[in-house]
């Protein structure tokens, strides 16, 4: 008689578990190796082997951690990110904040010693049960799986809760489902083959939809992630449209450029009589003082997007909606007109500050083709003068701004080219991603690496300081067997944490004690860092080698070290 031994909990659980939620639709797993995981581990690479889920694998949690969010935010769905017990649920806060915070979805599994090895001094166990608080959106505590049925119909159940709440359709975000798993760990098992789901999805509740009428003198203001419904709305009101780099709504004949100036003008604002935001605004300090100002008479409307957090500065905003339409009427050509015109003229004003200034030997094109060899000469000299032109934070991000194609992507970090970005660039329908469910540094490269991996042939551009890029670094590994995206990392090197100088302390602090304690001056080779992660490496000064090296992206990952000045 031949014993069969069956299959250990942990790996029924762990296969009808990982099967049903990339049947109801997960299309990435992100895995940190660990034993106390291995049964999720040796599952998800069945599942891999056979074509029904892309694996990713990362030594780092915190890498991993933003690594899935940067999946999710391409994909709009969540990725599952697993780990084994201890530390490395810690290290994935991080990536669960700034998930929670911009309403991305995200599956976070982690493993556990059951109930009788907790609270013993166990190696390599902690309190994980909640360790997210309340960034998440459901957290289960989910004791051992024991032999029979359950451990199957518990995978499959969790599954199911996970996915759903993750992307509710008013509140998504991260889940965390702390699983116990005993010895054995994991087992031989085969596991079922997938069957994509008919999605029967909960229904909807209708929320709030307000119709606007056409009277009041109405800004219409897009943050980040507000997508294109804010250029809808500006469009079909006939109104200005204010809108941050990361909105994907920085586009159209309603839009605003150089807004901060215009922002800042008394005579412009004091005729504001409504404003309708969309998505997150973060990048300057005149939307919110305009808005929290309760002198001002001017009536907010907020359009609720993904985040948790209502967009209310000062405790100003009149009402929240889920939607909102535009009455059918004529357009107030003169607000709109007044807006464009004055908005046209900051933006030129900047314009010439920035780039013409740095380019002002740029070269006569009518001379090329003049007969005269003295203009040619001339044409020839201001040519290679425009080439030699060193680059500025505003000519660098104009530079990428120009070479992105509306099928790429482009990601920036929480830095100060962001800033120069969303002041400088003008109009064009491009996908803009950044961390700004928290405007923090943390995991920009496994955010942007994320992204290239779930765009596949696109080219992803992440624009970044140079700190931002060191605090990540550890984003740039990729194992022998893992993919290696199409990915151009720009580091603006300016040797240090030089957005402070653009801040309040910047205006009272000692030199002395600036660069202590903010600059934080660094002199790290770049170039030996591509080159120990295995990463493609140029680096470039002038206009001209900028150029250059935007249009020659390769096929894998390549940084491109950028000379900047303080």
């Amino acid at each position: 008689m031949v014993h069969v031994a069956k299959p250990a909990p942990a790996s029924v659980f762990a296969a009808e578990f990982l099967t049903h939620v990339v049947e109801l639709g997960v299309q990435h797993i992100v895995l940190s190796p660990g034993a106390r995981s291995q049964a999720l581990a040796l599952v998800a690479a069945e599942l891999e082997r056979r074509g029904d889920v892309k694996l990713h694998v990362r030594i780092d949690e915190r890498a991993a951690g933003f690594l899935a969010l940067g999946l999710a935010v391409e994909t709009r769905t969540p990725a599952v990110v697993i780990t084994t017990s201890g530390s490395a649920v810690a290290n994935l806060h991080p990536a669960v904040l700034e998930a929670h915070h911009a309403g991305v979805p995200m599956i976070v599994l982690t493993a556990d010693r059951p109930e009788e090895l907790r609270e013993i001094g166990s190696n390599q166990t902690t309190h994980q049960h909640d360790i997210f608080g309340p960034a998440v959106r459901l957290s289960v505590d989910e004791p051992a799986p024991v032999p029979g049925a359950t451990a199957e119909r518990r995978g499959a159940e969790l599954a199911n809760d996970a996915f759903y709440a993750s992307t509710d359709h008013y509140a998504p975000g991260p889940v965390h489902l702390n699983v116990a798993f005993r010895e054995p760990l994991s087992s031989t098992i085969d596991v079922r083959p997938v069957e994509l789901l008919i999605q029967s999805l909960r229904p909807v509740e209708p929320g709030i939809s307000l119709e606007l009428n056409r009277g009041p003198n109405t800004l219409v203001i897009a943050g980040a992630d507000a997508g294109p419904r804010a250029e809808e709305v500006a469009h079909e009101g006939g109104w200005p449209l204010i809108a941050e780099v990361t909105s994907g709504s920085r586009y159209g004949r309603n839009l605003i450029p150089a807004y901060r100036e215009l922002l800042s003008n008394p005579e412009l604002t004091r005729l504001v009589e409504r404003i309708v935001v969309f998505g997150h605004p973060t990048l300057s300090r005149e939307i919110p003082a305009l808005i929290g100002d309760s002198s001002s008479g001017i009536q907010t409307i907020v359009v609720r997007g993904a985040a948790p957090e209502g967009y209310n500065p000062g405790l100003n905003v009149s009402s929240f909606v889920n939607d909102v339409t535009v009455e059918p009427g004529e357009t107030n050509t003169d607000w709109l007109g007044l807006w464009i015109l004055n908005g046209r003229d900051a933006f030129e004003r900047y314009e010439s500050t920035a780039i013409d200034a740095a380019l002002a030997t740029a070269p006569n094109v009518t001379a090329s083709r003049s007969e005269s060899i003295d203009e040619k000469k001339a044409f020839l000299a201001a040519e290679l003068a425009a080439s030699r032109v060193k680059i500025s934070r505003e000519l660098l991000v104009d530079a990428v701004w120009r070479s992105t194609w509306p099928h790429d992507r482009l990601v920036f970090a929480a830095s100060r080219l962001i800033r120069v970005a969303d002041k400088f660039v003008g109009g064009k329908k491009i996908t803009v991603h950044a961390n700004r469910g928290l405007a923090g540094i943390d995991g920009t490269l496994g955010t942007g690496i994320g992204i290239a991996l779930a765009t596949e042939n696109a080219l992803t551009r992440i624009v970044v300081g140079d700190l931002a890029a060191l605090h990540d670094a550890g984003s740039m590994l990729f194992g022998t067997q893992e993919e290696r995206p199409r990915v151009q990392v720009i580091v603006g090197n300016d040797g240090g944490g030089t957005i402070f100088d653009a801040l309040e302390v910047g205006q009272t602090a000692s030199a002395e004690n600036m660069d202590r304690v903010f600059l934080t001056p660094q002199q790290v080779s770049l170039e030996s860092l591509a080159a120990a992660y295995g990463w493609g490496y140029t680096k470039v000064s002038t206009v001209s080698e900028l150029e250059r090296a935007l249009t020659g992206a390769g096929d894998g990952p390549e940084l491109v070290e950028v000379e900047l000045e303080r």
